[in-house]
């Protein structure tokens, strides 16, 4: 039914077994696992540029909050007033809601199908979706010090054995990948939250959220950890710190883009007019008359010797 989805997720594990299993061993639970990380940041790699456009969304949605909560005052009543001014709201300041969802929902079918395809890696199945009889050996054979990714540690002792493993070694990779895994959850949750604007934060819906993705959501990966196969577990870790990495340089780059504008120096265009008459310019005979000595305001000056014929004295 989801074939459209296992077949992709397990056409990308394959290709990056191929690439760890042409340095490492095949068989090896390293390739493996190198595997499961690579299927991780190959699938974020995709999802970046919607992963900056969902940034950026929220970050409108941030500051425009007390307007969305004047609108929903002024029409909580109507409903279809209220999403009209939402989507003209929206369209203005350039910012999707649903947007902001893309990357999480594009997640969650691939962790579907890397869960299903890891379930399809039995002891003796001829195939698995791309991965023929030998490569479901490979898998199934190889050896995380001393688990098997595709096992989880909540299985039952015959189960185990079928695949060469035991609770004890399952336990000892498995616990500390959960632990891990919570750690990474709830620094990724941090780095989310400490964005947030103090208007955005100060809300009561926004402070239960914030507590449930810092303590709630890591506590998913210590509560659900042992029924999960140690790939999936894997899978969890290097997608958190992966997150965590992406958010340090998306949120930089943002604010460096903030700190240029808000340093830019504003262009004023000056709109006085001068209605007086306008002045001749200055003829050298301006120029030189204001520069002839005596020519100083307030002072009178004697020009009666200029009048005086050669020969006379006074």
């Amino acid at each position: 039914m989801l074939d459209f989805i296992y077949y992709p997720v397990s056409a990308i594990l394959w290709f990056w077994h191929e690439v760890f299993g042409f340095v490492l061993d095949p068989a090896s639970g390293y390739a493996w696992a190198l595997s499961v990380v690579f299927l991780v940041f190959t699938l974020r790699a995709l999802l970046f540029k919607p992963f900056v456009h969902q940034v950026r969304s929220m970050k409108k949605m941030q500051e425009f909050a007390p307007v969305i909560r004047d609108l929903q005052a002024k029409y909580g009543d109507d409903r279809q007033k209220l999403a009209m001014e939402m989507q003209k709201l929206q369209a203005e300041q350039g910012f999707n809601p649903l947007s902001g969802c893309l990357p999480v929902l594009v997640q969650v079918p691939v962790f579907i199908g890397l869960f299903h395809v890891l379930n399809g890696f039995k002891p003796g199945a001829p195939s698995n979706f791309v991965f023929d009889a030998h490569d479901v050996e490979s898998f199934v054979a190889a050896d995380f010090f001393g688990a098997k990714l595709s096992n989880t540690i909540s299985q039952s002792p015959e189960v185990l054995a079928a695949f060469g493993t035991d609770r004890a070694d399952m336990m000892l990779v498995g616990v500390p990948l959960m632990i891990l895994a919570a750690i990474a959850t709830h620094f990724t949750a941090r780095h989310s939250v400490q964005r947030q604007t103090a208007d955005a934060a100060s809300q009561p819906q926004a402070a239960v959220m914030n507590r449930m993705v810092l303590w709630v959501f890591p506590m998913f990966a210590i509560i659900g950890g042992p029924f999960l196969p140690l790939a999936i577990l894997v899978y969890w870790l290097a997608n958190n710190i992966w997150t965590l990495g992406q958010q340090r340089v998306v949120y930089r780059k943002i604010d460096r883009e903030e700190a240029a504008r808000a340093s830019a120096p504003a262009v004023v265009e000056s709109t006085v007019v001068d209605n007086g008459p306008a002045q001749a310019p200055a003829t050298d005979a301006d120029t030189t008359q204001q520069d002839q000595p005596g020519e100083i305001p307030g002072v009178i000056d004697d020009r009666s010797r200029d009048t005086d014929k050669p020969g006379e004295s006074r």
